[in-house]
């Protein structure tokens, strides 16, 4: 078999070391000529289109460390596949190993100690599964479908609660890593405290984890969420109104402004189905009679249609999944805000009126709140002070329609590029570059470098939002 090194060479692996792996290994090794490696190797993102030479399968730590001691010994190049929701497609790689822990989804919960325990390629849906039986949730993904483990590791401020309750990595209390040596480590503050603060941000650039351990907070089994939908000719007006009125909002609400297209869903008036919308969409985690009041102002601008209320918070959790199915195409853009300048809003709107297509959508996330109250350097995810984050998201289905997709999104965020971000979402990266990747880690980016130097020196986990392990080539060479 030939598989593609690290160093983009091929190297012929022999039958007798895929045997010797095989025999170390309960789940499946996967091979191109196998049933199932079409299926095995898809991806979230329609869009990415490769294929690994071998997928393990894992059914275990046990077999994760044999994969990887695997991919060490022979150098191969290697992608790490959790829930495989990586806009850029890192989950996967063309001619490599591809380390797959979509079996791994086990999660037990803790209700005594408000704890929940989950494997690597568990989902936010299991997560808020388990922890719903018991009143609890933690921070997590706004698409049930999305693996807990580029979320969390990411930072994991894509969250409904995250106002009230930070974001995914402020909840994590300890992580099981198998480090590139192949050795497995449990990361806490007590324990490997420097891969522990640089799992919660750092990216896939520290080792596979095998299982999060999260705290739990009580909420739900009800919320007091939803939408409230607009007609598009009131989007200035919609989105003045909301920049003013998350200004003084209690932590218990988390809120985001969408510019998007009314699906077609059983849940919605015929009347909007296809009619381009704003809309504020919210989470209150508290009291739902107290939630009604802080609300209030949002119905008060007579919606067309208004849909919050209480609901399951599992059904908020999942609320997104049909709109945003398994081979969609996708490609995102994204960068963190302190203000949002009435010119700002200009180009917002502006450019959502050049919206390609019904599934394309931009979103504005208010923040502030518990995740604020964290240094910038208590973590690797160095946008706590920011106040905003906007995202144009190109969602398409149709192949032909990729480069009016691509083309709108990158355009739309250069005209907000002016406006002064700080750094983008590391979650919501394409493939642009290690200059990117600093900006976006700001200050922290140099630790980081240290800590991938200590557990990742020769950069077997680069499939992702990349820190090299050497700072500088003078560094580099001086280490060779």
């Amino acid at each position: 078999m030939q598989m593609q090194t690290l160093e983009g060479d091929n190297t012929e692996i022999r039958d007798t070391d895929l045997r010797e792996l095989s025999t170390a290994f309960r789940g499946q090794l996967i091979e191109p000529c196998h049933a199932g490696f079409d299926e095995a190797r898809r991806v979230w993102n329609g869009t990415i289109d490769r294929r690994p030479a071998l997928i393990a399968q894992c059914s275990g730590a046990a077999d994760v460390i044999a994969a990887v001691k695997f991919a060490s010994h022979h150098g191969l190049l290697v992608s790490v596949r959790g829930g495989g929701h990586s806009i850029p497609g890192h989950s996967v790689c063309d001619g490599g190993l591809m380390i797959d822990l979509s079996l791994m989804r086990g999660v037990m919960v803790d209700p005594r100690h408000r704890t929940v325990r989950a494997q690597g390629g568990a989902l936010w849906g299991d997560v808020d599964h388990e922890s719903q039986a018991f009143g609890l949730a933690t921070s997590g993904g706004v698409v049930s479908t999305t693996g807990i483990g580029g979320l969390t590791l990411g930072g994991g401020s894509q969250s409904w609660l995250i106002r009230k309750y930070g974001n995914a990595a402020d909840n994590l209390l300890s992580a099981d890593v198998v480090t590139a040596k192949g050795e497995l480590v449990k990361a806490s503050e007590s324990e490997d405290a420097d891969l522990f603060w640089a799992l919660r941000g750092g990216g896939g650039n520290f080792g596979v984890v095998t299982s999060f351990e999260f705290r739990l907070h009580p909420v739900g089994p009800l919320v007091l969420a939803g939408g409230a939908f607009f007609s598009w000719n009131r989007l200035r007006e919609v989105t003045d109104f909301y920049l003013d009125y998350v200004r003084h909002l209690p932590d218990e609400l988390t809120t985001a402004l969408f510019y998007w297209t009314a699906p077609s869903v059983p849940f919605l008036p015929t009347s909007i189905h296809g009619q381009n919308v704003a809309i504020i969409s919210a989470c209150y985690a508290g009291a739902i009679d107290a939630g009604e009041k802080v609300v209030a102002p949002i119905r008060a601008l007579k919606p067309t249609v208004d849909l919050l209320g209480p609901m399951p918070y599992t059904a908020l959790q999942a609320m997104f999944d049909p709109l945003v199915p398994k081979g969609i195409y996708g490609y995102a853009k994204s960068d963190y805000f302190d203000i949002i300048s009435s010119e700002m809003v200009d180009d917002m709107v502006a450019w959502a009126q050049k919206k390609p297509g019904a599934l394309a959508m931009a979103h504005l996330n208010h923040f502030g709140g518990a995740m604020s109250r964290i240094a910038n350097d208590a973590t690797p995810f160095a946008h706590r002070d920011a106040l905003f984050a906007f995202s144009p998201d190109a969602l398409w289905d149709k192949p032909e329609e990729t480069e009016a997709h691509v083309n709108w999104a990158k355009g739309y965020w250069q005209a907000l590029r002016s406006y002064s971000p700080r750094g983008a979402y590391i979650n919501f990266l394409t493939d642009e570059g290690q200059d990117r990747v600093r900006e976006s880690y700001q200050g922290n980016y140099d630790r980081l470098v240290q800590i991938k130097r200590k557990y990742d020196p020769t950069n077997l986990f680069r499939l992702n939002q990349n820190i090299k392990p050497y700072s500088t080539p003078r560094l580099a060479a001086q280490q060779t």
